[in-house]
């Protein structure tokens, strides 16, 4: 007999889906040249070294058992000394929390700090993915722009005056997902003074500061403030199937973030986690992979922008690509890029259109490339398609 079924909860009603995910599964096919997601680029995993840190691993039986919660200590312990370095202090394991991927740490995060109707201050445009999780957790997400030194710290001081009150500032501080940009030194100091002064938490997410071209980002904004959760992943400098990633922390903080991941899935991988151990601590062979990658994707992110710039000229203005994955055109001719989109799809190119970062028509002529994850030929022949669907816009 058919009966219908319960009602699921409030909390889903309220969630929509990640437009970017749902643009990859329509751009599946085999003829479309997709630089719609942030993927690290397949043929530069290093295979062979996860390879030899899979028999390592093995090696010893526990690496098949469970583990602790807050991550298996030789991998906190090396997460912890790598950090230490870039924030020029020292931070303790005790501060230090694997997570199964850096989102997992951003969701558990918000747990820990937000209650329903907490006002969260957003990058705008933002990445899609806290978006989605600040609106699970029921937060009241307010936006302040972003420009090429990142977010603008004067006019989130303006606003703090005015007397808004966040819980929690979220910003992608290097190599800005989709923004491309990288928040400036002063606009760091800035926005951790503010929140000292008006006593919120800074969520620092860092998953691309290890994938800088000629010169690394400034010191993180942890280097200036106790206020900071700071995020990173071994996702995007290893490979995406191991799923590491960590959060650094007061030991409050890392202490109830443990508490809900056990209620979530008790522990992660030791498995993987003691490979990316092996991978991290072997500092000779991480320096020149490193290397490696940062040669390969600023030669990717040098074709992409001179592509774009042949095709299009001035109709469309590309953001600089110092680091990270990603540029940032917009078209000043008025394109509407949501509008584009099946179009592109048609003639076989995939991209992000700019408002699904931002419900905002300012940035409903841009778009969100990744370099990262086509060769060199294959992203003139993308930027060529590209002008193709715009010539028929």
């Amino acid at each position: 007999m058919a009966t219908s079924l319960p009602a699921l909860s409030a909390r889903v009603d309220s969630i929509a889906s990640s437009a970017i995910r749902d643009l990859l599964s329509l751009t599946a096919r085999d003829d479309v040249i997709s630089l719609a997601g942030g993927l690290p680029a397949t043929e530069l995993i290093p295979v062979q070294r996860i390879r030899e840190a899979a028999a390592d691993a093995l090696a010893d039986s526990s690496a098949v058992q469970y583990g602790e919660t807050s991550g298996w200590r030789a991998l906190r312990d090396v997460v912890a000394q790598r950090e230490s370095t870039l924030i020029g202090r020292i931070v303790d394991a005790s501060q230090t929390v694997i997570t199964h991927g850096s989102q997992q740490a951003l969701t558990l995060v918000a747990q820990a700090l937000l209650d329903p109707g907490a006002v969260v201050v957003v990058d705008e445009p933002a990445y899609t993915g806290a978006l989605q999780v600040f609106s699970i957790a029921g937060a009241d997400i307010r936006t302040i722009p972003i420009s090429d030194d990142g977010m603008d710290t004067d006019e989130l001081e303006r606003k703090l005056v005015a007397g808004l009150r966040p819980a929690l500032v979220h910003t992608v501080s290097n190599f800005h997902n989709p923004r491309g940009v990288t928040m400036s030194e002063r606009r760091r100091r800035h926005l951790a003074a503010l929140a000292d002064h008006y006593g919120f938490w800074i969520l620092e997410d860092d998953p691309y500061g290890e994938i800088w071209f000629d010169a690394p980002p400034p010191a993180p904004i942890a280097s200036y403030s106790d206020r900071v959760v700071r995020l990173s992943s071994a996702s995007k400098i290893l490979a995406p199937a191991l799923r590491v990633g960590w959060m650094i922390a007061p030991k409050t903080v890392c202490d109830a973030v443990e508490l809900l991941k056990q209620g979530a899935d008790l522990c992660g991988s030791s498995m993987t986690q003691q490979m990316a151990a092996h991978m991290l601590a072997d500092t000779q062979w991480l320096d020149g992979h490193l290397a490696g990658l940062r040669a390969d994707y600023g030669l990717r992110a040098k074709v992409l922008r001179s592509a774009l710039h042949d095709a299009f000229g001035d109709r469309a203005i590309t953001s600089p690509a110092a680091g990270g994955m990603f540029v940032w055109t917009t078209f000043t001719d008025g394109t509407d890029t949501t509008a584009l989109l099946p179009r592109a799809l048609e003639t076989g190119v995939a991209f992000v259109p700019g408002r699904a970062f931002a419900d905002s028509p300012e940035h409903g002529s841009s778009v969100r490339l990744c370099f990262a994850s086509s060769a060199e030929p294959v992203l003139r022949e993308a930027v060529q398609r590209l002008r193709s669907a715009h010539a028929l816009s």
